[in-house]
């Protein structure tokens, strides 16, 4: 059986134990925060330690990555603060790509700094710039591939093997691709994190974080990070999690199948000046995405050519894109990370100042560039 086989299998059936709750085919949700253990111990006590829904979905993506053990966190945010806090101390250092996440930059680069955390940003794509920047106190590689907004790659089995040489914890945020598409502990990173509210729920209505990784070192995040701040992921949203799941590989076949027409199609419009997604042959990355994903998701930027004072009546003009900031569900967005930005900060993160991102959902993809294509004409 092939490896996506077995996922697709992962996703609709592991850890859904139909004999231990009476045959449902859907496992129920655990709505309580008690666990009482009079006349049984079945191991719980309090929805804030562990709760069954919960498990299942854990157990679900932990398999999904091949990875020991999975956490489940009530925001993408919770999950990769939790990581950092768990492995990061005064006086250490972090090093990060420049591009990744604007919160995680933020609690990397700013929060962590009050208590006396060093951080350095890199750009990512160069192995001798991340070896340049390690220090005798670094503790931390964090990884993000693709990057947010520019969708460059690092080359993940070579900032592992440099990581392990010298002690370092590499961590990866992988919500781009879902396991379906990089498992990044195969390729010797250690800890993953991923947004739930993105692919994984699929459908815009969940707000969740997951790690995986090691089965002792989230065994201590479970019991002091995660436990002891609270962000824990509640049944009701593990219950949805799970629904999206059970549909995630034919949504991730849709949304590339899409991505790869339209990023083709953007590529080729004489309206638009560059598109950035690592699935178009030109990429300058290719090779690498190739050698390292197993297929795209449906998030991509391009720049249109026209002035970024035009940009707004270009997503205005649009009529199936809604305007948003978040990305992975059903339907398909349109965003301008670029529209705000200084010039300084602009020339510095190589974002252009009219660039778009634009989420492809689960529309037909004809009509999907059928209104690109009328909104850009229109400019």
């Amino acid at each position: 059986m092939s490896r996506r086989s077995d996922q697709e299998e992962i996703c609709t059936h592991l850890g859904d134990d139909y004999d231990r709750y009476l045959g449902a085919i859907v496992p129920p949700i655990f709505q309580n925060t008690l666990f009482t253990r009079k006349t049984v111990d079945h191991g719980y006590t309090y929805m804030r330690v562990a709760n069954p829904t919960t498990e299942i979905a854990e157990q679900k993506i932990a398999a999904l990555e091949s990875g020991e053990a999975g956490l489940c966190f009530s925001s993408g945010m919770g999950a990769i603060s939790a990581v950092l806090i768990s492995l990061l101390e005064q006086g250490s250092h972090v090093i990060y790509p420049l591009n990744v996440y604007g919160p995680t930059r933020t609690f990397i680069a700013g929060y962590m700094s009050r208590f006396g955390v060093e951080a350095t940003a890199v750009q990512g794509s160069d192995l001798q710039e991340i070896e340049q920047a390690i220090r005798p106190n670094t503790r931390v590689i964090y990884l993000e591939s693709p990057l947010s907004n520019t969708f460059e790659l690092q080359d993940l089995r070579a900032v592992a093997e440099l990581a392990q040489s010298r002690g370092i914890t590499t961590v990866i945020d992988n919500t781009w691709a879902t396991p379906l598409l990089q498992n990044p502990l195969l390729l010797g990173v250690d800890i993953v994190v991923h947004s739930a509210s993105k692919y994984l729920g699929g459908h815009s209505d969940i707000l969740g974080g997951v790690v995986v990784g090691g089965r002792e070192r989230l065994a201590r995040i479970s019991r002091e990070e995660r436990g002891l701040f609270g962000a824990v992921m509640d049944p009701h949203q593990a219950w949805l999690l799970i629904r999206g799941l059970r549909t995630l590989p034919v949504r991730m076949r849709q949304h590339e199948e899409s991505a790869l027409r339209i990023a083709a199609f953007l590529e080729a419009h004489p309206c638009v000046e560059r598109v950035l997604y690592p699935g178009l042959r030109s990429d300058p990355q290719y090779e690498l995405g190739q050698s390292q994903m197993s297929g795209y998701s449906g998030l991509m930027s391009f720049v249109p050519r026209c002035g970024s004072d035009r940009v707004l009546g270009l997503i205005k003009g649009l009529r199936l894109f809604e305007e948003g900031p978040s990305w992975g569900g059903f339907e398909s967005l349109i965003n301008s990370p670029g529209l705000w930005l200084d010039e300084e900060t602009s020339v510095r993160h190589g974002i252009p100042r009219g660039l778009l991102r634009i989420s492809i959902g689960l529309e037909n993809a004809e009509s999907l560039m059928e209104d690109l294509d009328q909104a850009l004409r229109s400019l």
